[in-house]
Formats: C-alpha cells, sequence, structure tokens
C-alpha cells in the first residue's frame, strides 16, 4: 500500500457510504485510488469528473474568479465530490447514496491536504 492509498482509505472509510477515492492529474489520470468499484469503473468516473474539474478551473480562470476549491455532483445514484490538491491534481471521493455533506467534504479537505504534504 502506497502513502496516497493510505491516505485515500482513510478518507473512505470515514464516510461510511463511500464507494471510493481516487488521486488524479489534470487530466483525471489516476495516481492512486482505494475503491470498493471495479477498477475499471472507477477509471473511467475518475477520468470523467477530471475532465469536468478541467472545465470549472478554465472558465472561472476566465471569468476571474479565481479556481474552484471543490465540487460537488449529486446524482439519482452517485454523489462525488472532487477537491482540489495542487498543480492540477485534485482528490474525489464517490458514495452510493446521499451522505452527510459536511463530514465528506471534511474528509475530501483532509485527504486534499495530506496527498499535497506526501507529493512533496
Amino acid at each position: 500500500m502506497t502513502p496516497f492509498t493510505a491516505i485515500l482509505q482513510r478518507a473512505v472509510e470515514g464516510v461510511p457510504p463511500a464507494l471510493g477515492g481516487a488521486f488524479a492529474d489534470s487530466q483525471g489520470e489516476m495516481v492512486d485510488s482505494f475503491t470498493r468499484m471495479p477498477a475499471h469503473d472507477w477509471a473511467v468516473l475518475t477520468a470523467h469528473y477530471g475532465v469536468v474539474m478541467a472545465h470549472l478551473t478554465a472558465a472561472f480562470g476566465t471569468l476571474h474568479f479565481g479556481s474552484a476549491e471543490y465540487f460537488v455532483a449529486r446524482h439519482a445514484r452517485i454523489e462525488v465530490i472532487v477537491h482540489v490538491v495542487e498543480a492540477g491534481y485534485f482528490a474525489l471521493l464517490a458514495f452510493s447514496e446521499q451522505t452527510d455533506l459536511d463530514l465528506a467534504l471534511e474528509r475530501a479537505r483532509i485527504a486534499s491536504v495530506e496527498l499535497k504534504r506526501e507529493m512533496q
């Protein structure tokens, strides 16, 4: 287990309905992950949300609002939090059902801080 995996595992296990956590680059390419989903499905999910984060970053930069720190997507069957780490990298947490958003955001924030520290 890598240090990145351990950070993601703590985040996932800290929010019971979590499906998994991912650490990825600006293109959505996973650096590491911890998930209960099939690996291919998890990689595709992570890549798609990486594209969304890239679009948000570009749009907010164009509008001079500054970069997004995180975003939350609530769908009928899944919830996703994408949180910036640094230098285009991001952490993603996904949930199989509606979760305590404050707790999930805090876990994502902590994971992002720890991932950034581990990158240095």
